[in-house]
């Protein structure tokens, strides 16, 4: 992995800059309960800043969905959402035709039948499909219906599966952080993009850079990513090092 600093320096004198970036686990710690997940305070005083610099975009891409990420946040406009893995975009969700519609219901109706009482496992409803939690289950629960899920819904046509750390996304369409990416850069025009992320999730993220991104991976685990700090305190310094740059250039 190469010199961080560095990367931000020569990042920061992009003409057009994105800086996207996960939730949990990069500007909030991981919590048992996720709706009091919040920011810490020094990342959202570097992203609130960083989304008022000239020709600079500041995106939260999450696998929470829209509403859920913009309560926990705290964040509004001028800083954009990106919820469900990239299956909605503050400027509209990706639509469902009639048969995508169909199938979501029987996704629902099958999920809710398959964890009714297991403790500790939690639906989280969505407009392309349903996230499967388990963090806050026994572990040999959340093992047993994370299999049951992914032999079971998960393998029906048309659904598409998301592991992430303690949850399971089922999706009636493709949605990936990486195309979310993808998308931004295009409708922006940005020259180079920063992203950080912590999940497995992210690395679609983190093989669509290009030469001149940079991408942070937070915490431990196999990466795609240039660049590793080892959890959200450290993520603060380096927004508030890009706040800097980007502010000097």
């Amino acid at each position: 992995m190469t010199d961080l600093p560095a990367a931000l320096a020569e990042l920061a004198a992009a003409p057009r800059l994105l800086v996207a970036l996960d939730f949990d686990g990069v500007l909030a710690p991981i919590v048992r309960v996720p709706s009091e997940a919040r920011p810490l305070p020094a990342s959202a005083a570097a992203i609130g800043a960083l989304a008022t610099l000239p020709a600079t975009t500041v995106a939260l891409v999450s696998g929470r969905g829209l509403a859920d990420l913009a309560a926990v946040s705290g964040f509004g406009s001028p800083v954009r959402m990106v919820g469900s893995h990239g299956g909605e975009f503050d400027d509209g969700a990706a639509p469902l035709d009639d048969e995508q519609r169909a199938r979501l219901d029987r996704l629902t109706a099958e999920l809710r039948e398959l964890v009714d009482g297991e403790p500790g496992v939690t639906l989280e409803d969505k407009p392309t499909g349903v996230a499967v939690h388990v963090r806050n289950a026994p572990p040999e629960v959340g093992t047993r219906v994370l299999e049951a899920v992914r032999t079971g819904p998960a393998a029906r046509p048309g659904i598409e599966s998301t592991p992430g750390k303690a949850v399971l996304d089922l999706a009636v369409l493709q949605v990936t952080k990486g195309a979310a990416i993808d998308t931004l850069r295009e409708r922006l025009d940005a020259d180079a993009v920063f992203f950080a992320g912590d999940d497995v999730t992210d690395e679609t993220a983190f093989t669509r850079l290009r030469p001149g991104d940079v991408g942070v991976k937070v915490g431990d685990g196999e990466t795609a990513a240039g660049h590793r700090v080892a959890d959200p305190h450290e993520m603060a310094e380096v927004l508030q090092a890009l706040l800097a740059a980007r502010s000097a250039r």
